[in-house]
């Protein structure tokens, strides 16, 4: 039997998943406008990093972006516990444990989804980490490896992580591959279980548990989460994002912004990062898919993605994106 936890009050209700390459800090600002009540996520960050590297890089995020948590990759309790020393002292509200990433680097160095078959293993880590911090510590992680097919076997690692203090287990309901399938192939091909999540959610009632995969519609969210604690997106939010935004509204009851209007709350955070010195690219490739669908939208991503890598590139290009827009509105109207 499981043993109670103590609640995990931090709204889980939404969540944006961390994501190599696209979660960094600017479209973790960009997120917080469209989703003021989502729980965001850093991408991966290995221990190591956070002990060894270039701290204001790898861990520096806006004010703004909080509630935010740091996931962390490895698999050495001493220095993940280090690790979310150095988080916590940063001010960070959540450590996450990798225990999902199905690539062929990550498992070279013994971390990712390879850890759910060492639940002792992942268990010492996650003790080691919640004896070092006050902030919640929490593991995400897949049904299962490869041909693992045993729900009880998916369950008695939750189990093992709750036991060692985890605060909430992050579902994402696919087995990884560890063999044959690229991490993009890993997202895609191996078949969604969103019963094995509901299963583990009613019969651990005490366990905070958020879905994650396949995720893409306001409906399908608000589907699963009248079965489990919330839901976590990932691709959708970024090749889509205004859906993060329409979520956002339908689980807190916000008004609803345009477009436009969200993309201009983002203005005063672009021209500081362009008077840093920062180029506009790397700010406007997480917009890119704010008008998806919408007429104009091909156009909108156009003139930003052919435009911004220009040096003095500023929010002139935006400007420029936006009013083709509202053209190709005004001819179907």
């Amino acid at each position: 039997m499981t043993p109670a936890i103590s609640p995990y009050t931090a709204s889980l209700r939404l969540s944006v998943a961390p994501m190599m390459d696209w979660t960094d800090r600017h479209c973790r600002v960009f997120h917080r406008l469209l989703a003021p009540g989502a729980r965001l996520y850093t991408e991966m960050v290995h221990a190591n990093a956070v002990i060894h590297g270039d701290r204001e890089r790898l861990l520096g995020f806006d004010a703004g972006e909080r509630p935010l948590a740091l996931q962390l990759g490895g698999s050495e309790p001493a220095l993940l516990a280090q690790a979310a020393r150095i988080a916590a002292d940063w001010g960070y509200d959540e450590i996450n444990l990798n225990c999902g990433c199905p690539s062929d680097r990550v498992q070279a160095g013994r971390f990712g989804a390879c850890l759910m078959r060492e639940p002792a293993l992942v268990a010492g880590c996650v003790a080691a980490m919640v004896a070092a911090v006050s902030i919640p510590v929490t593991v995400k992680c897949r049904l299962g490896v490869d041909e693992d097919n045993d729900y009880d076997v998916f369950a008695a690692f939750v189990d093992r992580q709750v036991e060692a203090g985890a605060a909430m287990i992050v579902v994402h309901a696919r087995n990884a591959w560890l063999k044959g399938l690229s991490p993009k192939e890993n997202r895609e091909i191996p078949p969604l279980r969103y019963d094995w999540a509901y299963r583990l959610k009613r019969e651990r009632p005490a366990v905070p548990v958020v879905l994650n995969g396949g995720i893409a519609t306001v409906e399908a969210a608000q589907a699963h989460r009248a079965q489990v604690d919330g839901v976590m997106l990932g691709r959708a939010a970024y090749h889509d994002p205004y859906v993060l935004h329409l979520l956002d509204v339908a689980q807190t009851g916000r008004a609803p912004r345009s477009r436009e209007e969200l993309l201009r709350a983002f203005r005063p955070y672009v021209e500081a990062q362009l008077e840093r010195g920062l180029a506009l690219k790397h700010l406007t490739r997480h917009v890119l898919g704010l008008f998806h669908a919408q007429p104009g939208g091909r156009g909108f991503r156009q003139i930003l993605s052919e435009g911004a890598h220009r040096p003095g590139a500023d929010w002139a290009l935006i400007e420029q994106a936006l009013q083709l827009t509202r053209e190709h509105s005004a001819r179907v109207m």
